[in-house]
């Protein structure tokens, strides 16, 4: 990490403490798109089933064993609240709101933490890892929240 990266982020830390964002200009978040989110994907589905090498025939049969064996599926029924809203737990909306943040621009590819907390009008707070983005994108990531928070009200409530 440059000197210069370094220097901004302890700039914008001591500047925050201090409440010197005072003199931080006002960004206006993107638009935000009215369909429905999607959970990002872990991967799962794209895991090709793995090649075995063979050096002896009782590993052959283990290997053989393995890979014809079948991860158990999760289940697959969405809990739905009678006004048509899927019913998740935190950490899945969680996981949601970090996914619709991933879309912005200069948004972190790590270092970013996304709490979900509530009950009827959950909300949401992102927080970041020290270096992982400037003061001047946090803010604007955070700005863009409370957009993102209302729109994905209207399609998931928070289980408990």
């Amino acid at each position: 990490m440059s000197d210069d990266v370094r220097d901004a982020g302890l700039v914008a830390m001591i500047s925050s403490i201090l409440g010197g964002n005072k003199r931080a200009d006002v960004v206006v978040p993107p638009p935000l798109t009215d369909v429905p989110p999607t959970a990002p994907s872990n991967g799962f589905e794209a895991v090709a089933e793995p090649i075995a090498e063979v050096t002896a025939p009782h590993e052959a049969a283990l290997n053989a064993a393995a890979v014809s064996a079948k991860p158990a599926e999760p289940s697959a029924k969405v809990v739905m609240t009678p006004d048509g809203k899927r019913r998740l737990p935190a950490e899945a909306i969680a996981d949601l709101v970090l996914g619709e943040l991933c879309k912005l621009e200069d948004f972190p590819s790590s270092g970013a933490s996304v709490t979900v907390y509530g009950y009827r009008h959950w909300n949401a707070m992102i927080t970041f890892a020290p270096f992982s983005t400037t003061f001047r994108n946090a803010t604007r990531f955070r700005q863009a929240m409370p957009d993102l928070v209302f729109k994905l009200r209207r399609f998931v409530e928070l289980e408990i």
